[in-house]
C-alpha cells in the first residue's frame, strides 16, 4: 500500500514539473514571438526615413502626405511599453503608421515618374517586403500566443498555471475597421 502511494505522489510530481516547464517554455516562445515583431518594425522603421527622403524632392506638393508618414513613424518609434498594454500600445502606433504608408505608396503609384526613379522603386520592394515579415511575425506571435492561452486553460494544466506565473497573452489584431474592409478594385482604367 505504501508503495502505491509512493508511485502515485512521484508520477503527480512529474506530471507537475512537466506542466509547469512546458507552460514556461510556451511562455518564453511567446515573448520570443513577440520580439521577432520587434526586429521587423525597427527594420521597417529604418526604411521609412530612407524612403522619404528619396520621394521628398519630387513630391513637394504632396507634402501632408510625407508629413504624416514621418509623425507616424515617430510616434512608432516613441512607444516603449511593456506589460500587459504594450501589445495595445505598440499596435494602434503601428496601424497608425501602416494606414500613413499605404496613402504614401498610393501616392507613388500614381505618379509614373516618381515610381520609375530606382531608389524608389527598390525602397518600395523592401518595404513591401519588411510588411511581409512584419504580417508573418505577427501570425507566428498570434499561433504561438493562442497555443500558450489554451495549454493555461486546459485541465489539468490549469492546476499550474499559478506557480507558473502564467498570464494569458493578448493577440495582435487589427482595431481600425478601415483595415477589415475588403479593398475595391478598378480594372477599368479610368
Amino acid at each position: 500500500m505504501m508503495w502505491l502511494l509512493l508511485v502515485v505522489v512521484v508520477i503527480a510530481g512529474l506530471w507537475m514539473v512537466g506542466a509547469y516547464n512546458g507552460l514556461i517554455s510556451l511562455k518564453n516562445q511567446t515573448v520570443n514571438a513577440f520580439k521577432q515583431i520587434d526586429v521587423q518594425l525597427k527594420r521597417r522603421h529604418d526604411l521609412i526615413p530612407n524612403l522619404v527622403n528619396a520621394v521628398k524632392g519630387a513630391m513637394n506638393f504632396e507634402r501632408a502626405t510625407l508629413e504624416a508618414v514621418v509623425q507616424a513613424r515617430n510616434q512608432a518609434v516613441k512607444v516603449n511599453a511593456s506589460g500587459p498594454e504594450a501589445m495595445k500600445q505598440i499596435s494602434q502606433a503601428e496601424n497608425a503608421l501602416s494606414g500613413a504608408l499605404t496613402r504614401l505608396l498610393a501616392v507613388v503609384e500614381r505618379y509614373p515618374d516618381l515610381k520609375a526613379t530606382g531608389n524608389i522603386g527598390q525602397l518600395q520592394e523592401e518595404l513591401t517586403s519588411t510588411e511581409n515579415r512584419i504580417a508573418f511575425a505577427r501570425q507566428l506571435y498570434n499561433d504561438t500566443a493562442t497555443q500558450y492561452n489554451t495549454k493555461q486553460q486546459q485541465f489539468p494544466t490549469t492546476l499550474v498555471t499559478g506557480i507558473a506565473n502564467a498570464a494569458p497573452a493578448e493577440l495582435w489584431e487589427i482595431e481600425e475597421q478601415a483595415e477589415r474592409a475588403v479593398p475595391q478594385v478598378d480594372l477599368s482604367g479610368r
